[in-house]
């Protein structure tokens, strides 16, 4: 536990402020996302194009393309959230199939990716990148979509992340992602009762 708590250390002190920006902004990003505040995507915007270049470095290139990814999501997350300003966008649910359906293509284009990337690649940690990256594209368009189960996604997709930035040595970003998995579940929670809330709301006013 020491020993983590002295790599802790050196890796902060070692941190360049621009990351640190990084990190504040991505904290910044699901928090307001799980309030649907829509300021959440010129947050995620900067922090990812700062860590495109970060995971570059560490050779998660499937993640460094990710952040090129969200870049653009973000952009489309902001006008899709900001269209019929008068009638915000409501959150919808997916049916247990279509989950089931969505997961096993995500997990057989993860296997491919990572079958690919091997030959262009030298990475031990190549199909946790696969599958993060490919479950990560999927999941940020149901955030767009306001789909409430995206933040089931979320936690597993994140789990799995703080071991590979650990693996890595990015002890920081795995942090980071660990306070996104409690961010997860807060924002679950949000959206279900959000979501209640305006059934109820119309369930009264069709009487």
């Amino acid at each position: 536990m020491s020993e983590f708590a002295s790599q802790l250390l050196q890796q902060l002190s070692a941190q360049s402020g621009l990351e640190a920006l990084a990190v504040v902004l991505a904290l910044a990003y699901v928090w307001l996302a799980a309030k649907q505040n829509i300021w959440c995507w010129p947050c995620a915007l900067l922090s990812t194009a700062i860590y495109t270049f970060v995971f570059w470095e560490v050779t998660l290139p499937f993640h460094a393309l990710l952040n090129v990814y969200y870049m653009l999501m973000a952009v489309y997350g902001w006008l899709q959230w900001q269209k019929d300003s008068d009638k915000a966008l409501d959150i919808t649910s997916w049916t247990v199939k279509q989950h089931i359906a969505a997961v096993l293509l995500l997990v057989l284009i993860s296997v491919l990716l990572s079958v690919l990337g091997a030959s262009i690649f030298d990475s031990a940690y190549l199909y946790l990148d696969a599958f993060i990256t490919v479950f990560s594209v999927f999941t940020t368009v149901l955030v767009a979509k306001k789909v409430r189960e995206n933040w089931l996604y979320w936690i597993v997709i994140d789990a799995v992340a703080v071991y590979l930035y650990l693996a890595k040595g990015l002890l920081l970003t795995g942090l980071l992602f660990v306070i996104y998995s409690v961010f997860a579940i807060y924002g679950y929670l949000q959206w279900s009762k959000s979501k209640e809330k305006k059934q109820t709301l119309h369930a009264v006013t069709e009487r």
